[in-house]
């Protein structure tokens, strides 16, 4: 069983295991194929039309396969490798560890946003970005840029204890868990750690930045946990619904995967939170 486990925990030959296998997928190709799928996505899910991977209910389930296909990726280069999770509300500072130069690199050119040191800096050689809203080759951050923080241990919660998964009209501006997950409603918890980190995170081609496989990897977390306390608590709409992927309706881009198929993680993985006498959150 795959165990994705805290970034922060992480061995030095953990880190050095996870981002040699991101490089190798960026080498051949495969790496850019996942950053053009959520770009595509992105850019045509739409409040007023059909939207699968964002500002829907599909948000959650749709993530978490596209991860679990970015996993397997991952795995056929290194078997080891299990995708980790940043924990933003703990791990909230640019000095913390996922931006030490042997992880992600943390040092940004005041000017542009470049990432100057760790693996995945243009000048090393390896990371030139291909996909994206501009001809920039390299990766960008800013971090904590215009005074945005990073959502806490409390506004996580508060959105924990929200009892229903989703709700009319189903979009950006739906009250319940996910909308709040998401972040288009409420303390605005997925999109504001992507406008924290800014750069690349900033855009839909989001997964040009590595760290966007830990955001998420935690995001899915957070949704496991959710489920956990709210067990009477299913996904929802259940049935058809216009422009909204219902409980068996069938995600673009897969042609027979449906949430129902993804509700319960531990068919693929658990977290280490999750292991015997393992802390709780």
């Amino acid at each position: 069983m795959i165990v994705r486990k805290n970034q922060a925990t992480l061995t030095p030959d953990e880190k050095r295991a996870f981002t040699n296998a991101v490089l190798e997928l960026k080498r051949t190709g495969v790496y850019d194929r996942f950053v053009a799928t959520h770009n595509s996505f992105l850019t045509s899910d739409s409040d007023f039309g059909p939207r699968v991977g964002h500002r829907g209910p599909s948000f959650l389930p749709w993530h978490r396969r596209y991860l679990l296909e970015f996993e397997a990726e991952l795995q056929k280069v290194d078997q080891k490798v299990s995708l980790p999770y940043w924990d933003w509300t703990a791990d909230r500072t640019p000095t913390s560890s996922l931006w030490a130069a042997d992880f992600l690199g943390g040092i940004s050119r005041a000017r542009d946003g470049q990432v100057l040191d760790g693996p995945f800096a243009h000048a090393a050689g390896r990371w030139a970005v291909t996909v994206g809203v501009d001809s920039r080759p390299y990766l960008r951050r800013t971090l904590g840029a215009g005074g945005v923080q990073l959502p806490t241990k409390a506004e996580v919660n508060a959105v924990l204890a929200m009892p229903v998964y989703d709700a009319a009209p189903w979009n950006s501006t739906s009250d319940g868990f996910r909308n709040h997950l998401e972040g288009w409603r409420g303390s605005s918890l997925h999109n504001r750690v992507h406008v924290w980190i800014g750069g690349q995170m900033a855009s839909a081609a989001s997964p040009n930045d590595p760290v966007f496989w830990m955001h998420h990897a935690f995001v899915d977390m957070l949704w496991a946990e959710w489920q956990m306390r709210n067990p009477k608590s299913t996904y929802l709409p259940a049935g058809r619904t216009p422009d909204v992927v219902d409980l068996h309706g069938v995600m673009r881009p897969w042609n027979n995967i449906t949430p129902a198929d993804l509700l319960d993680h531990r068919k693929f993985y658990t977290f280490d939170t999750e292991k015997p006498g393992a802390p709780k959150r």
